[in-house]
């Protein structure tokens, strides 16, 4: 029986989702949101605020600030309020109202960002205005997670060895990208490992992480306005892109299943079943990644009038030859 006196010391590692039930694939999805921050996020939170602490960087009196679509946001917030800390999200429009609230209620402030940098989007916009903060008061402390190694450090610390650990007859690793910390973590800890496995890497449509065309994406996540600097594209084999529409339905099809998972679930599983099935691997162990669960998307994802007002009015509706 865990018994703990900091919510960042409980992390559920081994629970797994068999798909194979729905989809018709060995497909298991590692469920990473049973924790007190409600996503794999907890994971890098920990890892950076460890390293800016044995570092120096943060010292009391220190406002830890950081731009976030959410989960590392309440991750951090979590944190920083067990460990006497202040924290300010930086966020846009696109952020859940319940994760905002989240965020509020352990005690912290959030920024929400409503107009787009012209070269950068929203995530542009966003790291602008951390910037502008940390120029104006030297308590502000920068994590960065878009270049702090600590990121990705944690994946290939934590969540590739579980997961290896879990399927040591591996064959295919889906990873959502939004930050790529996940991704390039559990790339890198795989590149080393005893057998070959291949990563695929699932980005949003509207994404620029892999040199698509910037889009509307009104999914927070996964997928990006400006490249992250701590992807390696070497370490990736393939790259699915997924429409929003299909992690939409790829949602509401786990749901009536009794599964309850976000937006960024859907897009990985929806991509991981294209890739499945365009590949005929129905021989292959494969296993994906959750980042979180589904109860903060309950009035976007889960909620009729604001699909339909976002994607139209069929969104729901089954489309001819897609998997998800």
């Amino acid at each position: 029986m865990p018994v703990i006196t900091v919510p960042e010391a409980f992390n559920e590692e081994a629970l797994y989702v068999d798909l194979r039930w729905s989809f018709g694939y060995s497909l298991f999805l590692k469920c990473e949101g049973f924790n007190f921050a409600g996503s794999i996020k907890l994971k890098a939170a920990t890892e950076m605020v460890d390293a800016a602490e044995r570092d120096g960087l943060l010292r009391p009196g220190s406002i830890i600030v950081e731009s976030s679509s959410g989960n590392l946001g309440v991750a951090l917030s979590m944190i920083a309020a067990s460990r006497g800390y202040r924290f300010l999200c930086v966020t846009d429009s696109r952020c859940n109202l319940a994760t905002r609230r989240a965020i509020e209620a352990l005690g912290n402030e959030v920024h929400i960002i409503t107009e787009p940098s012209p070269e950068g989007g929203f995530l542009g916009a966003r790291i602008d205005h951390v910037r502008a903060l940390c120029a104006s008061d030297d308590r502000y402390v920068w994590l960065n997670q878009y270049t702090n190694p600590d990121n990705w450090g944690a994946h290939f610390h934590r969540t590739g060895p579980e997961i290896a650990a879990a399927f040591p007859s591996l064959d295919v690793l889906f990873v959502g990208a939004g930050t790529t910390g996940t991704l390039m973590g559990c790339a890198r800890f795989f590149r080393q490992w005893h057998r070959p496995v291949r990563i695929v890497a699932i980005d949003s449509v509207g994404s620029v992480t892999f040199g698509g065309p910037a889009g509307r994406r009104m999914l927070p996540g996964l997928g990006t306005s400006v490249r992250p600097a701590i992807l390696d594209e070497s370490y990736v084999d393939d790259v699915v892109t997924v429409e929003e529409p299909d992690s939409v339905r790829a949602c509401h099809r786990l749901a009536r299943n009794g599964f309850l998972f976000g937006g960024s679930t859907g897009t990985v599983v929806s991509g991981a079943t294209s890739w499945l099935s365009e590949h005929d691997a129905h021989h292959l162990t494969a296993v994906a990644v959750a980042p979180d669960l589904g109860e903060r998307y309950l009035d976007t994802i889960y909620q009729t009038n604001w699909l339909q007002g976002i994607y139209g009015e069929d969104v729901l509706s089954p489309r001819p030859r897609q998997s998800v």
